[in-house]
């Protein structure tokens, strides 16, 4: 085997022509050009070569993306194999382009500088993957690096020159051995700089990394076809069959790289679509994590801040105060007519007048602040402020804001706004005491005529403090049987006979005795007690009709009202009839009065409800017939047996006036749709007498009865027809 720096001497075997004196210039060159060797080159083994670059470069490409989108040992994997794979497409695509050349003879190659070469190219091919990992490419770094991966190339290639085992040795044409090392080293810098930049691109531009890898491969080749050009080889090169023969080498080398590089890009492009799509899955679970996140935080109606998000706010807000020692305010507010609009026009326009509401409340608002809203028609607000007037100006504006008619097709709307304000530190130290405290003041500015603002005052506190003492008492009333029920008599106009009562539920407080609903039931509405009190209602009322009937009084039916928390209850049917089957009672007769107003809020619900219930033989009455906004559609379907007329029709009753004219049309409507009319408030012998000549079929009044416990109405009452008799019943 000749050694490497045997075979890189330049014109030895032309010494002896040296040797002769005689021999000219130009002699020499004709002489040195007959004994040199041209060859030419196999078109299909150069065309494979240019594959196996433009492969290799491509997996340079898909390489350098896995190892920067890996971390840990995964980038190392990606680093080591990317390297190797690409070294082995390197050193091939030089090994095939030597093969490819003709000389006219064979030529073997040394196995140790064979894989010498093999072993550079991998080295140089790892180098460079290693330096396009970093995140960031400067000049003072690219540069070098294509140094040493140019000269890298340039070893693997004369080394492998050096594997080809002739002899005399190769001669060298300086000029292209330049020329090859200026091409590896320009092909460097360019396949660096390129694999830097493409190796996060999106596959939308697959063909610009393609292109990219196109001239990457030529640069390969060409720089091998250079350093080719520069060899020449004398016609007496002898043979060694030692080593490697040539004949089949390009088959084996072509199948087996184009093999390792196929399954490199299969795993490389397999991994980068598992990636896309994990990083999809990412997507859409951050996505939806960052949904999951407002809807923890934020008010879904009107995108404000929710209670647990202003919470933390005002945990800052105070910190905030504490280290700038600058004061801020806490202004609650409720929307004053709201909950009439809700129930007049259904949860849809109460919605929309929410999100019409934020909008004009966010109007005067600058600087620091933050808007929340923590249920039903209730904001709050925290802004910085430099003194108290500040506080009151923001505050008029908020109210003036409101204080305007809203138009949401086809309705036009009014509510106002009452505010409540509390400063830190002057009214609270702490988050608790803020609430609670601003939260006093808005109740005092409802309580003083609505539509404007007070800052909070320590007497305030008082009926505040009574408003939650009542709260909770109220939390623990069924439990301890606080509650009880009281009957009115419903009395037949025509006869004076007692045809059933009304159940109305009174609270028998321990420290402030009999409390009237007008106390109480606001409070269970808002804090959901009254589902609780309600079902107890409707069994005790069941039990006492039983314990009636019992004593001979089955005429005698029962009247329930029900709230529009219970109506809207699932479980109100299955209630209803297990009471009712409990204490034996028919179904028909226990009526349950539902307000006109619950009746309009969901009319197709409250179809199905009370046909259900008709069905079942449960009676349904509409209660306080003419305050609300009924459809005459829904009023014909609604499966009730009789109207009630609100009290407020009756009061000012005197047979002349609006409030005739409105209960007469309220008879004749109940006349056509064959319900029974029952007239609630009435208090003097004229309007029960007005009444009964109307048509009106049952009364319930003061002058009637008021409401007693089940102890003072006796199994043998009955109500004369005479009025000295009701006089003084009204007068008990």
């Amino acid at each position: 085997m000749l050694k490497f720096h045997d075979k890189i001497r330049v014109l030895n075997p032309f010494e002896s022509l040296l040797d002769d004196g005689n021999v000219t210039a130009l002699a020499f060159r004709e002489r040195v050009d007959d004994t040199m060797l041209s060859g030419h080159y196999d078109p299909i083994l150069v065309a494979i070569s240019f594959i196996i670059a433009i492969l290799a470069a491509w997996t340079a490409l898909n390489m350098a993306a896995r190892v920067s989108t890996s971390e840990g040992r995964a980038a190392w994997l990606w680093l080591s194999g990317g390297g190797i794979a690409m070294g082995i497409g390197v050193w091939a695509m030089h090994f095939i382009g030597m093969l490819a050349m003709d000389s006219g003879m064979g030529v073997s190659y040394s196995p140790g500088l064979t894989a010498l070469s093999m072993a550079i190219a991998m080295a140089s091919s790892l180098f460079a993957l290693w330096l396009v990992s970093v995140d960031r490419l400067r000049l003072r770094r690219l540069a070098p690096g294509a140094a040493v991966m140019g000269m890298g190339v340039v070893l693997m290639h004369y080394t492998g020159m050096a594997a080809m085992e002739v002899n005399p040795a190769i001669v060298w044409d300086y000029r292209w051995v330049a020329a090859s090392i200026v091409i590896a080293l320009l092909a460097s810098f360019a396949a660096l700089w390129l694999t830097f930049r493409l190796r996060h691109e999106a596959a939308q531009v697959a063909l610009m990394r393609f292109g990219a890898a196109v001239l990457m491969g030529i640069a390969i080749a060409g720089m091998h076809y250079s350093g080719m050009k520069a060899a020449h080889f004398p016609h007496q090169m002898a043979m060694h069959h030692q080593g490697m023969d040539g004949n089949w080498l390009a088959v084996l080398v072509s199948v087996v790289t184009l093999f390792i590089l196929g399954i490199t890009l299969l795993i490389s492009m397999l991994d980068a679509r598992l990636q896309a799509r994990t990083s999809l899955l990412a997507s859409s679970l951050a996505e939806a994590n960052k949904e999951l996140a407002q809807l923890a935080l934020q008010d879904t109606l009107t995108r404000l801040p929710n209670r647990v998000l202003f919470e933390d706010r005002l945990d800052q807000a105070i910190s905030k105060a504490n280290r700038e020692d600058r004061p801020f305010a806490l202004m609650f507010m409720d929307l004053d007519g709201f909950k009439a609009v809700n129930d007049a026009f259904g949860h849809d326009v109460g919605d929309k007048l929410l999100v019409a509401v934020t909008e004009r409340l966010l109007l005067p608002l600058e600087g620091q602040f933050t808007l929340a809203r923590i249920g039903g028609d209730e904001f709050v607000l925290l802004a910085d402020i430099a003194a108290p007037d500040d506080a009151a100006r923001l505050a008029n504006a908020l109210v003036q804001s409101i204080d305007k008619p809203f138009t949401l097709d086809p309705y036009e709307l009014v509510v106002t706004l009452s505010v409540g304000i509390a400063l830190y530190p002057h009214d609270g130290r702490n988050d608790r005491e803020l609430m609670f405290n601003a939260d006093a003041a808005m109740y005092h500015t409802k309580h003083t005529g609505r539509n404007g603002y007070h800052f909070f005052q320590p007497s305030m506190n008082t009926f505040a403090q009574q408003q939650l003492q009542l709260m909770n008492d109220l939390w623990m009333a069924v439990e301890r049987e606080e509650l009880c029920l009281h009957y009115q008599p419903k009395i037949q106009a025509d006869t004076g006979d007692v045809l059933g009562f009304e159940a109305l539920v009174r609270w028998n407080h321990p420290t402030k005795g009999l409390l009237s609903p007008d106390l109480f039931l606001p409070l269970a509405e808002k804090t959901g007690i009254i589902i609780p009190m309600g079902n107890w209602v409707i069994n005790e009322a069941c039990r006492q009709l039983g314990e009636w009937r019992s004593q001979g009084q089955t005429q005698w039916s029962m009247a329930v009202n029900l709230s529009a928390l219970q109506f809207e209850q699932p479980l109100l049917i299955e209630t209803v009839m297990h009471c009712l089957l409990r204490h034996g009672i028919p179904p028909e007769m226990l009526i349950l009065e539902v307000t006109e107003t619950t009746a309009m809020n969901n009319p197709e619900q409250s179809v199905a409800v009370l046909t259900r219930l008709a069905e079942l033989g449960v009676k349904a009455s509409i209660d306080d017939f003419g305050t609300g906004y009924s459809s005459l559609l829904y009023l014909k379907r609604l499966p009730a047996c009789e109207l009630k007329i609100d009290r407020a029709f009756v009061q000012e009753l005197n047979g002349e006036g609006e409030d005739a004219t409105i209960v007469s049309a309220i008879v004749a409507l109940a006349k056509t749709l064959n319900l029974r009319v029952v007239a609630e408030g009435v208090e003097t012998p004229e309007q029960r007498d007005f009444l009964t000549r109307l048509g009106c079929s049952t009364l319930q009044g003061y002058l009637l009865g008021k409401p007693v416990s089940a102890d003072a109405i006796g199994v043998q009452q009955s109500v004369s027809r005479l009025p000295d008799r009701e006089m003084a019943a009204s007068q008990g």
